[in-house]
């Protein structure tokens, strides 16, 4: 069985890793190739892991970002002894360059290559872009590249990675805008220190953008755009502790026993896990709810302070969303998942929080001056070279505008659309009403942000993992 892998990044990384996993299981479908196709220069590492500053950290602790399915350790037992190097003096954990951790994906890819050859399971790599898939005699792919070759499989996983970071306020071409910051070597080498610096957005990429301005010792203002005003929440000290309720198991026994799972019940989880350890889980909620209307660098400065509170709530819900969160999104009904939606700002910014390092960096500017939040944003416009911004407030210019806006969840990227359209024409896939493609047909898969009915919180290397877990099992058996 000959298998295709669009796209060569972390979760093409994961499918090769649970591909070569061989102990319990059959070598994948006997002998046949498996042919990845990656048209960057940056192979295994994707987007988000190439070559940059080395301010620019993994926003992770590194059991989450192990890229081996159930195995939290495989991330930390490469990093080694390096780990000591590049440990976060407040979160007690080491958190290193995300350059760093592409070395790692590329060792991961490396060994998982090693593997299948000795499995009669070759693995080339074509630096081209798919544009195209089509049905040949029924039963075999035929994928074609921009190159004007085609290639034929039996097999296709759609490992694209996630879109591109929209333009909100249709500032593509303006002279001094940043479309996408990453990486940001190239970024800062566009910003003079006499400029007045705009960041649109908030969240993770925002803080990447801030750290690395003040790595670089920038003088200048520096202005976050967004319209909520909301910052991430903080990593807290990982206890030691593993979930007792708010499980994969629970969320499984729950849906087997109803048919269905509910979001009270996974609140009812994150109740008795509290209740356990003598918290009120109605004191987190009141806290989750105010995300919202709290002042964020008053927000800020707390959440630095509590790094060391041995309360558990909030270190098992941020956890878990990447645990336990892919694995149950998947079995909630829909009504549930859209009362989720509605409060994307706040998930996103307890599941996706700041390293305790960057938020001290934050706080340092915000206490400064050098640094403020702007919320309410409604107009980015270009202005007699400079651009003015409108918001809660009323009216500022900058010089430069960054944008550091994530893509919504499963959006498909630019380069990948004409692929996924053919894959539709030839019904062998069809596009989620929320978002992302779902297949239609048994030799086609999907992993990654792409993966149609996901959750809306797309930055878990550990779900990216799980994915590719069952796509090789999938794999193993049809």
């Amino acid at each position: 069985m000959d298998i295709a892998i669009v796209g060569g990044g972390a979760a093409a990384v994961a499918l090769l890793d649970a591909l070569a996993a061989t102990e319990g299981n059959a070598a994948v479908g006997g002998t046949g190739t498996i042919t990845v196709f990656e048209p960057s220069p940056h192979l295994w590492r994707g987007r988000p892991y190439g070559p940059d500053l080395d301010a620019v950290l993994v926003n992770t602790p590194p059991a989450l970002m192990s890229a081996r399915a159930g195995d939290f350790g495989h991330f930390a037992a490469w990093l080694g002894k390096r780990g000591a190097e590049h440990l976060d003096p407040l979160l007690g954990q080491p958190l290193i360059p995300r350059a760093l951790y592409g070395e790692y994906l590329v060792h991961s890819a490396e060994k998982a290559v090693a593997a299948l050859a000795e499995q009669d399971r070759p693995v080339r790599v074509v630096a081209a872009r798919v544009t195209d898939a089509v049905v040949r005699s029924g039963t075999r792919l035929v994928l074609r590249t921009d190159d004007g070759h085609e290639y034929e499989a039996d097999r296709v996983a759609l490992c694209t990675g996630g879109g591109t970071p929209p333009d909100l306020y249709g500032l593509t071409g303006e002279a001094g805008f940043t479309a996408d910051p990453y990486p940001l070597a190239d970024t800062l080498d566009h910003i003079a220190d006499g400029d007045d610096v705009a960041v649109i957005g908030s969240g993770l990429t925002a803080v990447d953008v801030v750290v690395a301005l003040a790595a670089h010792g920038y003088p200048g203002r520096i202005t976050l755009l967004s319209r909520s005003g909301v910052l991430p929440y903080v990593w807290q000290r990982p206890d030691g502790r593993s979930p007792a309720h708010v499980t994969v198991e629970q969320a499984a026994k729950l849906h087997g026993a109803q048919g269905y799972l509910a979001l009270d019940d996974l609140v009812g989880l994150l109740r008795t896990e509290m209740a356990d350890a003598g918290e009120d889980f109605d004191e987190l909620a009141e806290q989750l709810r105010s995300t919202r209307t709290d002042d964020p660098v008053q927000r800020l400065r707390q959440q630095i302070a509590a790094v060391d509170d041995p309360r558990i709530g909030r270190r098992v819900l941020q956890e878990t969303a990447h645990t336990v969160g892919p694995y149950a999104w998947r079995l909630l009904r829909e009504p549930d998942r859209a009362r989720l939606r509605r409060h994307r700002r706040t998930a996103t910014s307890v599941a996706s929080p700041m390293v305790p390092v960057n938020a001290s960096i934050l706080m340092r500017l915000l206490d400064s001056g050098q640094l403020t939040v702007s919320s309410g944003v409604t107009a980015v416009e270009p202005v007699n070279g400079r651009f003015r911004v409108r918001d809660a407030e009323g009216q500022r210019t900058a010089h430069v505008v960054v944008n550091a806006v994530n893509a919504p969840a499963q959006a498909i990227p630019g380069a990948a659309r004409h692929l996924v359209r053919s894959l539709m024409d030839a019904g062998l896939a069809t596009l989620h009403p929320s978002g992302g493609v779902v297949p239609a047909d048994p030799r086609v898969h999907v992993v990654g942000d792409l993966a149609g009915g996901g959750s809306f919180i797309t930055s878990s290397i550990a779900g990216v993992a799980t994915q590719a877990s069952r796509t090789a099992a999938a794999l193993r058996t049809n």
